[in-house]
């Protein structure tokens, strides 16, 4: 009988001892409660002692969690109706605050971001929501910290992940769209012309003031024509060489009118197979 009693002390002894030493790993924090009253300091990561019956350890994650929060649906300041999801990537800074001040922080956290997205949407226009993201993911930011700072959790940052539009929209959205860019391509087509007709202007100026460049206008597009194989090449005499041909002397027109007829000849012969009449 003494042997089993020593045997049933001994087993006790290991029970209460097994029950009182914890391990807190080294992301996590211990907050310990000895019948129902809290106890002074936070243990840290390794083994730690509690009271066996008296006292109940409760460890808190100091990882960033990542929170995904439901799509939310709701109007936008502009009439738009629109579902929207985000992700919430928050911390445990307090372990006191979190097991004492709040029952289920992480449910409290979820049901904070969801009011908090709902409230955005209808303080903002659609165009924010698709182009203006990362002030309304700051905006969201502040709404989620202000109550989470209390319960011991800091907001480390929130995205907002997909914004769904009704198909009615989609559709608005894409003929917007599409006459937007026609009517970029007639602005750039209208400017197009007017910067030729501008070109178009400056040059018949040049050719006006200087009949040799018309002149040479006319050889280079001979050449042109000339590079067709066309079997037939016409060329027009414009009036103004004949009336520069009778102002001259008749020994500069003769010298001007030969430097002419060679100019078309050795323009004519740098196109094979061509023959002009």
């Amino acid at each position: 009988m003494t042997l089993y009693v020593l045997l049933a002390i001994v087993l006790g002894v290991l029970v209460l001892l097994g029950s009182s030493v914890r391990v807190v790993t080294q992301y996590e924090r211990g907050v310990v409660l000895r019948f129902g009253r809290l106890r002074s300091g936070v243990r840290d990561p390794g083994l730690t002692v509690i009271a066996p019956l008296a006292d109940r350890l409760h460890k808190v994650s100091m990882q960033i969690v990542t929170m995904p929060v439901p799509a939310q649906e709701g109007i936008t300041r502009d009439n738009v109706t629109v579902r929207v999801d985000a992700v919430v990537y928050y911390r445990v800074f307090d372990p006191v605050r979190v097991v004492v001040d709040v029952q289920d922080y992480q449910h409290a956290v979820g049901q904070v971001a969801q009011a908090s997205l709902r409230s955005i949407i209808g303080k903002s226009d659609l165009d924010d929501l698709l182009s203006n993201r990362e002030r309304l993911n700051q905006g969201l930011e502040l709404m989620i910290d202000n109550p989470a700072v209390d319960w011991g959790v800091h907001i480390d940052r929130v995205e907002i992940k997909d914004v769904a539009l009704p198909e009615t929209m989609k559709r608005s959205m894409s003929r917007q769209a599409e006459a937007e860019r026609e009517r970029r391509s007639r602005v750039i087509t209208a400017e197009g012309e007017l910067q030729a007709s501008q070109k178009l202007a400056q040059a018949a100026e040049v050719m006006a003031a200087h009949p040799a460049a018309l002149q040479l206008r006319l050889l280079q597009t001979v050449v042109e024509v000339a590079a067709e194989k066309n079997s037939t090449l016409v060329l027009p005499f414009p009036v103004e060489l004949l009336r520069f041909l009778e102002r001259a002397t008749p020994g500069d027109a003769a010298a001007a009118g030969a430097a002419l007829t060679e100019a078309v000849r050795a323009e004519v012969a740098r196109a094979p197979a061509t023959t002009a009449r």
